[in-house]
């Protein structure tokens, strides 16, 4: 059984948080010109979902309150990335699409990010990054149940 204080936990999320950091900065200074990181994380999840979703499941796929994702939808709205109407079976709701012009933003970002995110896999190695991806999978999975 491990100690509140236990030495390995602390060194694991120490480096989680570090390297979440520098990822994040990284990234955000290689994305295009006026997309910041949540802009990019919303796009990328509603191409890769290639469906309509309510700004209250987007809000609970990325862990957020209901306002922080309202002022990302409208930024990205703005900027012609999505397409945000209304559900015709329930008035109450919205819902978001990703527009061409949004698609095409995140093909950019994609361009933009992959040579950074392919060069640190080819630097640790393809066998590491494998190995590891099932434990990070899985602490993920016990944070998202916990919380």
């Amino acid at each position: 059984m491990s100690e509140p204080n236990d030495p390995l936990a602390v060194a694991l999320f120490g480096e989680i948080f570090m390297a979440d950091q520098l990822a994040r900065n990284r990234i955000s200074r290689a994305l295009p010109k006026g997309m910041e990181l949540s802009h990019f994380s919303v796009l990328n999840h509603l191409a890769r979902l290639n469906a309509e979703r309510t700004p209250a499941q987007l809000a609970r796929s990325f862990h957020l309150t209901r306002g922080a994702m309202t002022n990302t939808l409208h930024k990205l709205e703005v900027a012609g990335y999505v397409h945000i109407r209304p559900d015709w079976d329930d008035a109450r709701r919205k819902l978001v699409s990703i527009s061409p012009a949004g698609r095409s933003a995140r093909d950019a970002a994609i361009a933009a990010i992959g040579p950074i995110l392919h060069d640190v896999v080819r630097a640790i190695g393809a066998e590491k990054v494998r190995a590891a991806l099932p434990v990070l999978r899985e602490l993920r999975n016990r944070l998202e149940d916990d919380g």
